[in-house]
């Protein structure tokens, strides 16, 4: 999920940013510092969307850059347990598919793929037996998380599942909708036919 995240601290202009707006430097300064920031608490921090308010500057003995007291938002991708999600497939293994949710790939195992017998072609295509469900790079697909860690902060990791009900790939949930309807269709006939047929017998 997207959060907006409101935060205040003190952001250290660069001297060679003094040649530029106040707010323009410590926006471009909040930029370099949460480059592929991540943490456990804030997410995959994707930018700074604004810079709210900034105070008078403060040097500090020794050292040429100025610090300013700033409040400013940062828009964060933070997957949280059980959120259904929707996401790009990126590659495609014989263990399983990587797929791109916001700024990070999470992972699917084979298993987690579909609810069927899965087979893995060299033209990294998973395709399902009974099913015949095809699973392939680029597809776009609705998941669940279901598992994050944070043990490695540099490289965290999303664990997903597309077993469950109306998930998979768009494609395939399209597919799963049009044949209930049509299967739905003869019972709805059926209904009106006993409509009709009980309205005749009320005019006899």
């Amino acid at each position: 999920m997207f959060y907006e995240i409101e935060a205040r601290g003190y952001v250290r202009v660069h001297p060679t940013l003094f040649n530029e707006d106040t707010e323009i430097a410590v926006q471009q300064s909040l930029n370099k510092q949460f480059d592929g920031f991540i943490s456990k608490d804030l997410g995959i921090v994707v930018c700074v969307t604004a810079i709210k308010d900034v105070k008078e500057g403060i040097i500090i003995h020794g050292d040429g850059a100025a610090y300013y007291e700033t409040i400013y938002t940062l828009l964060s991708f933070k997957p949280e347990l059980q959120e259904v999600i929707l996401g790009k497939v990126s590659d495609i293994t014989d263990f399983g598919a990587f797929m791109t949710i916001g700024p990070i790939d999470g992972m699917i195992h084979v298993s987690q793929t579909m609810d069927d017998f899965v087979s893995f072609s060299k033209s990294n295509v998973l395709t399902g037996k009974e099913s015949k469900n095809v699973l392939k790079v680029n597809d776009l697909c609705r998941t669940r998380v279901i598992a994050v860690s944070y043990k490695e902060i540099a490289n965290p990791r999303i664990g997903l599942t597309m077993r469950q009900h109306r998930l998979g790939a768009l494609q395939w949930i399209d597919d799963e909708l049009k044949k209930e309807k049509k299967k739905k269709a003869p019972d709805e006939d059926k209904k009106e036919v006993k409509k009709e047929v009980k309205k005749g017998k009320n005019k006899k």
